[in-house]
């Protein structure tokens, strides 16, 4: 597979303005040119133009960006500086290849069966390396170092049952219109209150769903890291689902910013070179929406949730980077959970929490650890128990960095928020 975008052609639009640095994810951590916007800009057109190698140095320097987005909004021209990053790294992992683990991680992510018995098996055997969270759902800290994850960290725990495994794949609610669901993997597999409040959305909404079970990964980690062979497998298969589930439901509803970013819009960058496949994954995407975006503008939901009573509890609420600038999805769930609670903004709510994906997770972890703390520093202070956020990516991430800060408060899905209110 060649290179979709040419480099030198994009990096040389850049007027080193400037405005992208101050809102730089890996810059504000990193305070380098190199590791700037600009930076990238400069060195991808001299890879452009052949006068660069891609060497340890510059593969380090390619995999510190976060991927937020932040520059491509701040700039006049939109540069698109993340998709010359995702290009850059195919390039990268065809001349270093992929880390084992990755390589692991994105097999199983593929193989759904067999994912499916290696969860069970870590929800039997999770004791032994690791210890429940008293204070965060569904999370767990390891009882001691790993090569690749150390003790402090806090992770999402493995559920004893994944969520599609939990239901049947058509749930009737008596409704006219029915809805299909990507869950994601990691709120099929972890965070699996955010289907169960879908599930008891849908039931007080009369909505009918669809859980799809055949559904792919959306490729989301394989894209960040460079495996194209794999994002193009699970991509071509999602859409050619998506049509064929089209034809029985109005719309499919992600409640995760990330999964849904990757299916609305970069399976159509993924495609730039390929017409069929880029009209195919446009011509779906039309019917493909983030769960509060959904619900705030096709469902009477404000309806039923203003019957019912205000908590009296005040919460704070982090736009995912890719709800809000790749999606321009942040009043939706600000317009839902205003009706039963009380929302005090965050100085800068549209600041990247810092999970980066599954290199900086893992090879990078020093400054994902560090945006996520800059994060929070925002929050501390709040007089709020919770912090919202429509991505498991983000909630990991911020209940990373408030468990290693040791502060009373959590992050939870705007979808669980909603379900409580309902329960009551």
């Amino acid at each position: 597979m060649d290179n979709k975008f040419d480099f030198t052609k994009i990096s040389d639009k850049c007027v080193k303005c400037g405005k992208c640095i101050q809102v730089c994810t890996i810059h504000n951590i990193n305070g380098d040119e190199v590791t700037s916007p600009r930076g990238f800009l400069d060195l991808l057109g001299a890879y452009g133009r052949s006068e660069l190698e891609l060497d340890e140095n510059a593969k380090q320097i390619f995999e510190s960006c976060f991927l937020c987005t932040n520059c491509v909004d701040a700039c006049n021209d939109s540069l698109g500086v993340d998709t010359m990053i995702e290009n850059v790294r195919y390039d990268i992992a065809k001349k270093f290849g992929i880390a084992w683990y990755k390589r692991l991680a994105f097999w199983f992510l593929w193989h759904r069966k067999i994912l499916d018995i290696a969860a069970k098996l870590g929800f039997v055997f999770k004791s032994c390396g690791f210890k429940t969270s008293d204070k965060f759902a569904n999370s767990m800290q390891p009882r001691f170092s790993f090569p690749l994850v150390k003790k402090e960290r806090l992770l999402p725990s493995v559920a004893k049952k994944s969520f599609m495994n939990s239901h049947p794949e058509f749930i009737d609610n008596g409704g006219s219109k029915t809805i299909g669901v990507f869950i994601g993997c990691m709120g099929n597999y972890a965070y699996t209150g955010i289907g169960e409040g879908i599930l008891k959305i849908a039931k007080a909404l009369k909505l009918n769903l669809h859980l799809m079970k055949k559904q792919a990964c959306c490729g989301a980690p394989m894209y960040f890291t460079g495996d194209f062979k794999a994002v193009e497998k699970s991509a071509k298969f999602n859409i050619a689902y998506f049509e064929e589930i089209l034809q029985s439901v109005d719309a499919i509803i992600v409640p995760e910013a990330t999964c849904s970013g990757m299916l609305k819009v970069d399976y159509a960058h993924f495609f730039a070179n390929d017409e069929e496949w880029k009209q195919r994954a446009q011509k779906v995407s039309e019917k493909i929406f983030m769960a509060t975006e959904y619900f705030d503008k096709f469902t009477n939901l404000k309806a039923v949730l203003a019957g019912k009573r205000k908590t009296g509890k005040t919460i704070t609420y982090h736009d995912s980077c890719h709800a809000r600038k790749m999606q321009g999805v942040f009043k939706e769930p600000r317009n839902l959970l205003s009706i039963n609670y009380d929302i005090k903004e965050m100085s800068d709510p549209n600041q990247c929490c810092g999970f980066g994906g599954v290199t900086m997770q893992t090879g990078n972890y020093k400054f994902s650890r560090a945006a996520g703390l800059s994060k929070i520093t925002m929050i501390k202070d709040m007089p709020v128990r919770v912090v919202s956020a429509e991505c498991s990516a983000c909630k990991m991430q911020l209940n990373n960095a408030l468990h290693i800060a040791n502060l009373d408060k959590e992050c939870v899905n705007p979808i669980e928020l909603i379900a409580k209110i309902l329960d009551d």
